[in-house]
């Protein structure tokens, strides 16, 4: 097996080595005494795919003017300072990282693309949050983790979703119709609620109240007079998760509130030592995925990280240049947003049937809508995505996700069509491409997207 490769066998199987039997393994790649043990594919989950459906078609509603241009907020300029650039070289070293177990990418990056991480010595300056890994059968369907609200000694922690596809924060406050958890205002003595009127669309439904402020925190990280969405009306999807709200960290250009994000006043107000946020996403694991505000946790990568340019300062967008399958090149010139909080692919109809058309044996899911195509269970196909002229392999762990029926000898991919007009131009990149890739979000440099090999790779 290539060590540019990230590991392929077929889903009859689960590759187990003997590290994971408790023995030490020399090196990142699996070891040569490898057992192969059979195992049952679990069946597509139709309702939850059908639900994300539904729900980025909301949350991304008006994509198209959004690419265009249109009634964006103009962004700060502190957040396009060339300071930005020192403080981010200045957290990377000159020397191409020696973490070369699992090289994914197969492009060449040159020397300014590829740095290696090192430990920041200003530990108060970044702070690393857990996150929780909702897992729904075989599908980790979302990651969230906690935020304090309040300026008190004790601030209330909440749980909201890491979303870098949306740009605004929210929590309920005397939410009548809301299950989950709510923030006790009243118990902080710098809470304002401004009156002005909140309401969003988010892939998980919408939501409904008052733009307020108060002092919100992570870690050791806080900014005063953070504006958030007050909300007092939830759609029934948000009742049906285990979170409170939702912490977007795109661009404020796209935030409904007007106001700058949480990560972008931190930058703003020089409480972190790097322009970048950085995360990393468990696969199949509740506990264990981290975010990391002005910084990165090295011990979730495992190989150099790759830089792809911002082409649109509003979702976290790059180039997507097509993907390589099987060997063969299928071409793409789309916007794509890398989004946390989206779990698969989307792509527009006509891109995913021409991946699918080089898969062996593959086609249109004949059981499911049109937006679904099936693969032979037993097969393995290699799939990478081309962003930014670099090439990113996928996952096939995270690309399957369950047999078309029960005793099918189809199994339903990862990477969804949607209607042609709805996605003209645009691309959607998900938790199914990023459990492979510690990604990091960098507001210098004119904006770029991070992708370096995760530990993932090497279990």
């Amino acid at each position: 097996m290539s060590a540019t490769m990230l590991p392929r066998f077929p889903f009859f199987f689960l590759l187990l080595t003997v590290g994971a039997l408790g023995f030490p393994i020399d090196g990142i790649a699996p070891s040569i005494s490898t057992v192969l043990v059979e195992i049952n594919i679990p069946i597509f989950n139709q309702q939850v795919a059908m639900a994300e459906l539904k729900a980025i078609k909301l949350k991304y509603g008006n994509v198209q003017d959004v690419i265009a241009g249109k009634n964006l907020v103009v962004l700060p300029d502190a957040l396009s300072d060339p300071k930005l650039d020192g403080l981010s070289d200045a957290a990377l070293t000159d020397t191409p990282s020696s973490l070369s177990g699992f090289a994914l990418s197969k492009s060449a990056p040159t020397s300014q693309q590829v740095k290696s991480f090192f430990a920041m010595n200003a530990a108060a300056q970044s702070a690393t949050d857990p996150l929780t890994d909702e897992i729904v059968g075989n599908i980790d369907l979302q990651y969230y983790g906690p935020v304090g609200f309040g300026n008190e000694t004790h601030p209330q922690q909440l749980s909201v979703i890491i979303d870098t596809g949306s740009a605004d924060l929210w929590i309920p406050v005397g939410c009548g119709d809301c299950a989950n958890t709510q923030y006790e205002a009243n118990a902080s003595s710098t809470y304002t609620d401004t009156g002005n009127s909140f309401n969003v669309t988010y892939g998980s439904g919408n939501v409904g109240g008052t733009l307020a402020h108060d002092t919100i925190g992570v870690g050791s990280l806080k900014i005063d007079k953070q504006y958030f969405g007050a909300v007092t009306h939830v759609s029934s999807d948000f009742n049906d998760d285990p979170i409170s709200g939702l912490i977007g960290l795109s661009f404020s250009s796209i935030a409904a509130s007007g106001e700058p994000t949480f990560f972008e006043n931190l930058i703003m107000q020089d409480k972190v030592s790097a322009p970048f946020f950085s995360v990393y996403l468990t696969r199949g694991k509740a506990n264990g995925s981290t975010i990391t505000l002005g910084g990165f946790d090295m011990s979730k990568a495992v190989g150099p990280l790759i830089w792809v340019p911002v082409i649109s300062k509003t979702y976290w967008t790059v180039q997507f240049n097509g993907a390589v399958v099987e060997g063969r090149n299928v071409t793409g010139d789309l916007h794509a947003a890398i989004d946390t909080g989206t779990t698969l692919i989307y792509l527009s109809q006509a891109v995913a049937s021409s991946i699918y058309a080089n898969i062996p044996g593959a086609g249109p899911a004949a059981n499911y809508d049109s937006n679904f195509f099936s693969f032979p269970c037993n097969s393995s196909p290699t799939i990478s995505l081309l962003l930014g002229g670099h090439d990113f392999d996928l996952n096939l762990q995270d690309f399957n996700l369950g047999q078309e029926a029960d005793g099918s000898k189809n199994c339903i991919g990862g990477i969804v069509g949607m209607d042609d007009a709805f996605m003209e131009g645009f691309a959607i990149i998900g938790d199914e491409f990023l459990k492979s890739w510690y990604s990091v979000y960098d507001y210098s440099h004119g904006a770029r997207v991070g992708f370096a090999p995760n530990i993932n790779n090497a279990q």
